[in-house]
């Protein structure tokens, strides 16, 4: 009885091996990858994440949960974090409340494009900031994913030059401490306002204004509750492609190396594309009647900075950092 046992065994594991080897995809089953942000079907990001997901099919399944629908916006860490989550498309500022040295990143005026922020990110430097993440928070950072330059949008007609003039103004900002001081640093009062209540929140009157890169404002239709765009070019707006750790550690080496090639290539497309809508849009807002215009962009730099050098966060930045991240050519 035990050798027939023994025999069957035998034969039930040389047929798995022959189906196996026939069919490669039974040796290994595809992983589902829940991935959670922000942004609307309608980001150029949505497309991007869709192409991730074409590419690396072969492996994994990643279903896209957009529009805060699994997590509510600022969660999405924590559940990382908690292995309650796969993937993610986090903010630096989120990252910057459990490791203060981040909020460097956060700063206004700090980088001064697209290929300033990818440049800091393939750096030592950004090696040593991503790797803080992945010691401290268990979160593999796949990179950096650049959605436009952020800007002030208004209701009113009142012209803005200089910080001084935004003076009372309530500014929506998403929540959180990184976000608020960004707000104070254009001399506004900031208001925390979930980025899906942004709209009504200006159509209602209980924000003045929010700011937002122009791709994203053309998303949420922010330009039909607004007067007017102001130039002030104060943030590279990112967030970073992120996986659960453990999820990470789970791949071969090989496996590894097929999912960031995948990533970096996605990156890379919704970079050039939120580049390209960029050159459009402001003169597009122009056309439906938003008075769109720049102001006084030194007096704009040089109050924010003296925000941020005055404020506790600049206390955790790592040393010369910021002077090496302004000499990057």
């Amino acid at each position: 009885m035990k050798a027939a046992l023994t025999r069957r065994c035998a034969l039930a594991t040389g047929a798995t091996l022959a189906a196996a080897a026939l069919w490669p995809g039974l040796a290994q089953a595809q992983s589902t990858l829940r991935f959670a942000a922000v942004f609307s079907d309608t980001d150029i990001r949505a497309e991007m994440m869709k192409r991730l997901a074409a590419d690396v099919a072969a492996d994994h399944k990643i279903d896209l949960f957009l529009n805060s629908t699994l997590f509510r916006q600022g969660t999405e860490l924590v559940a990382l974090q908690r292995d309650n989550l796969e993937m993610g498309n986090i903010s630096p500022q989120d990252i910057s409340k459990q490791v203060p040295s981040w909020s460097l990143l956060t700063s206004a005026y700090l980088f001064r494009d697209a290929n300033h922020l990818n440049a800091f990110f393939a750096s030592d430097m950004g090696a040593q900031m991503k790797k803080q993440v992945e010691d401290q928070l268990k979160v593999k950072i796949l990179g950096p994913t650049f959605f436009g330059t952020r800007h002030v949008g208004l209701r009113g007609k009142k012209k803005i030059n200089t910080p001084a003039d935004l003076a009372g103004v309530k500014l929506r900002m998403p929540p959180g401490d990184a976000w608020q001081l960004l707000g104070r640093s254009l001399g506004a009062n900031p208001t925390p306002l979930a980025y899906a209540e942004t709209y009504t929140g200006l159509q209602t009157g209980t924000v003045d204004g929010q700011d937002n890169p122009l791709p994203n404002v053309q998303n949420m239709k922010f330009n039909e509750v607004m007067g007017q765009i102001v130039l002030t070019s104060h943030l590279v707006g990112f967030d970073l492609l992120t996986l659960n750790l453990k999820t990470w550690q789970a791949m071969s080496p090989e496996k590894q190396r097929a999912f960031q090639a995948a990533a970096d290539k996605a990156i890379a497309w919704s970079t050039a594309e939120h580049q390209k809508r960029e050159a459009d849009l402001a003169e597009g807002f122009r056309r439906g009647g938003l008075d769109v215009y720049a102001p006084n962009i030194n007096a704009f730099r040089e109050y924010a900075q003296k925000i941020y050098l005055a404020s506790d966060e600049a206390k955790a930045w790592p040393a010369g950092m910021l002077e090496k991240i302004n000499a990057m050519r």
